[in-house]
């Protein structure tokens, strides 16, 4: 079972990670429709209103991706069952790679360097914990431990929904960890739900951690949609990935029994921090605003973080105003890509790294 276990995170993996591109891709075309509608689609804090978000729901794109939410928890609650939660809850969390390479093909976001040294750094640091991880998996029937997660779930999900729209922009980073944590407590219950071997319907649905599941559920999915609309989506994957990792990681450990190999302990915590710093520096380049009309100026090269503000991207930024929006490449969905045009004076190499 420990080989289906991983085979299931892996497929989670994917499915999250084309969900959170397709989920960012709906929140750039509802922009996108607003703005050349002359519809206001911010609030007075910055935050996206309540109609931005809930027109972000019907996208087709959107939907497409909420359709890969639901195979991606599946693979996930399958890994949560056979594997210890932080070697499942990792592996998941190379849905940052997958929301990556696709949002350079979908988004047209442009990787530097640094970020593929970031983003192999999670990799790397996957495999660690997947020698390391024993196979046993246990613990979670103190019916103490499911009350305590539901009451924490409640009071976690008000905070993320009061904090998403309350911080405005700078709400993105913030809305991505909570909805990691959130969904992180997805994995717990699961884990620990009653019920499920052997089947009994009434234990299932009277189990407060199924009542978990439904809270985080509803609650991950809406904070994470406005932190994508708020925020760059490598950045907001990435707060998220470690949020899912290091709670269930750590209670894990603390609570259900989870163990690494005898003698191989210290590998696993090489991996565990590895995969966290990997994704904090994806966060951490990928923080900026969310560029849903392509006219943003371009990032900057080398470990500085930030985007380029000089004269002459700025005079690009208002040729594309004026562009006609007749002749510019579409998306997948078939919405007009913006991007900032840059004469021959920018086509250097060395920005790139």
């Amino acid at each position: 079972m420990f080989l289906v276990g991983v085979i299931s995170a892996c497929l989670a993996a994917v499915a999250y990670g084309m969900s959170t591109v397709l989920r960012a891709l709906g929140a750039r075309r509802v922009a996108n429709e607003a703005r050349e509608e002359g519809e206001e689609h911010t609030n007075a804090s910055g935050g996206p209103t309540l109609q931005s978000t809930l027109s972000t729901f019907v996208d087709p794109a959107f939907i497409l991706g909420t359709t890969m939410v639901i195979i991606g928890f599946a693979g996930g609650a399958i890994a949560a069952r056979f594997l210890p939660l932080f070697l499942s809850q990792t592996i998941v969390s190379a849905n940052l790679v997958v929301t990556a390479l696709l949002g350079t093909i979908m988004l047209n976001i442009a990787l530097h360097t640094r970020d593929w040294i970031a983003i192999w750094l999670v990799v790397l640091s996957l495999c660690l914990l997947g020698v390391s991880s024993s196979h046993h998996t246990g613990g979670g029937q103190e019916r103490s431990l499911h009350w305590g997660l539901f009451f924490a779930t409640l009071v976690l999900c008000a905070l993320s929904l009061f904090a998403v729209y309350r911080l405005g922009k700078h709400g993105a980073i913030v809305g991505g960890a909570a909805a990691g944590f959130l969904f992180g407590v997805i994995a717990i219950a699961v884990r620990i739900l009653d019920g499920v071997h052997p089947f009994d319907g009434v234990a299932l649905i009277t189990d407060p951690a199924a009542w978990t599941i439904a809270a985080a559920g509803a609650t991950g999915f809406f904070v994470q949609t406005v932190a994508l609309q708020l925020g760059a989506v490598n950045g907001v994957t990435a707060v998220l990935v470690v949020g899912e990792t290091a709670g269930p990681s750590l209670v894990g450990v603390l609570f259900l029994g989870d163990t690494a190999e005898p003698g191989l302990g210290w590998l696993a915590i090489v991996g565990f921090i590895g995969a966290v710093i990997g994704a904090v520096l994806v966060a951490w380049y990928g923080s900026g605003d969310p560029d849903h009309f392509g006219e943003a100026p371009p990032m900057k090269g080398g470990w500085r973080r930030g985007r380029r503000e000089d004269e002459d991207t700025a005079r690009d930024n208002d040729d594309v105003e004026t562009c006609d929006v007749d002749h510019l490449p579409l998306d997948p969905f078939g919405m007009p890509i913006r991007f900032a045009p840059r004469d021959s004076g920018h086509h250097d190499t060395g920005d790139r790294s």
